[in-house]
């Protein structure tokens, strides 16, 4: 996620059956256009850093467009173009290694792109480097990681495709990790935190993991990632965990469970609440926002969100979950005026 002045640019057409060849970005040279994609995916191998994806949708029959990249992140919705038309979109995207959870595998070197949809057409693609995009960083746990493997999703995951060029997320969250475990691994917090710059926004949301931190612990540590994000000259924002789907019999969530009480007593959401008020830092109440839909919608409703009907996991969330869950976060950055209105996308 080094910022650099390297020049690259990607021009294609896509035409069928290309076989995919690697964009380079050697020495200034302008990358071949066809070889870089096939008709379902795109390769440019491109150092890491932050790039500006401009894509052309549309072919002769009317298509429905979605992509995707690195770690199944969702960068763009699938987008609808009738038959003969071409449309315009773009959108800017962290390139880095590892390209998914920090803990995690390496990945595959540059810039890796899929198309999805139900059909797919790209006519045109051009990769940029960023020159002036904001970061949204996130630090979190696995229910806001780049998940690898289907049907998992954290909501870190699908937030991307709500955001337009100029702004992109660095998705900084991994699996298993509580407030103590993200400050001590030096994969985790002493790595991000050298990576925030003045204007960056860091979302912060521990909690879930958090099952045998005492309450001075896990507030001085909260209070520790807010400090560290202001050193740097970054915007930390804290983020109340995502509910459990975990119902009481009259059709509410437990109060313990669901709502992440641990087994000292510990309310996570309230002290991020009082942390958030006694720093000045915004708030964003997802466990309010979670638990109002996941009650709306009931006990049955509600499976649809999480991995119930696949796993029996009721913590988890599905790529409907949390796309959900994630629009959620896009309101509340709008509301906030975290984000401009006009870098959101909000179909």
């Amino acid at each position: 996620m080094r910022r650099f002045n390297l020049a690259v640019l990607a021009a294609l057409t896509l035409g069928a059956g290309v076989i995919a060849v690697p964009a380079q970005a050697h020495g200034g040279q302008r990358p071949l256009g066809r070889e870089n994609c096939t008709t379902t995916a795109c390769h440019f191998d491109v150092a890491p850093g932050t790039y500006d994806v401009s894509v052309l949708l549309g072919g002769d029959a009317e298509s429905s467009t979605s992509i995707a990249g690195e770690t199944r992140r969702s960068l763009l919705p699938e987008t609808a173009v009738p038959a003969g038309e071409r449309v315009a979109r773009s959108f800017t995207v962290n390139v880095r290694t590892p390209e998914g959870e920090p803990t995690g595998p390496e990945g595959t070197l540059g810039l890796d792109l899929v198309l999805g949809g139900s059909a797919p057409a790209l006519a045109d693609i051009k990769v940029t480097p960023a020159r002036h995009a904001r970061q949204i960083f996130l630090v979190g746990d696995s229910t806001v990681c780049d998940q690898p493997g289907d049907p998992y999703s954290g909501w870190g995951q699908q937030l991307p495709q709500y955001l337009r060029k100029g702004v992109s997320v660095a998705n900084y969250a991994d699996s298993g990790e509580s407030t103590v475990t993200y400050l001590g691994n030096p994969q985790l917090w002493a790595t991000v935190q050298p990576e925030i710059r003045r204007g960056d926004l860091v979302l912060i949301q521990l909690a879930h993991n958090d099952k045998t931190t005492d309450e001075a612990t896990y507030r001085a540590n909260l209070e520790t990632l807010v400090a560290g994000v202001r050193e740097k000259g970054g915007s930390p924002v804290l983020v109340t965990p995502i509910v459990r789907r975990w119902f009481n019999s009259d059709g509410t969530l437990n109060n313990d469970i669901a709502l992440l009480v641990n087994g000292l007593g510990v309310n996570h959401p309230e002290v991020v609440r009082s942390v958030a008020a006694a720093e000045d830092v915004p708030l964003i109440d997802l466990t309010a926002k979670t638990k109002a839909i996941v009650e709306s919608l009931g006990v049955e409703g509600s499976k649809a969100l999480y991995l119930y009907n696949e796993k029996r996991d009721n913590t988890h969330t599905s790529a409907h979950g949390a796309t959900v869950y994630a629009g959620l976060v896009r309101d509340e950055l709008v509301a906030r005026h975290l984000v401009p209105e006009g870098l959101v996308r909000v179909g």
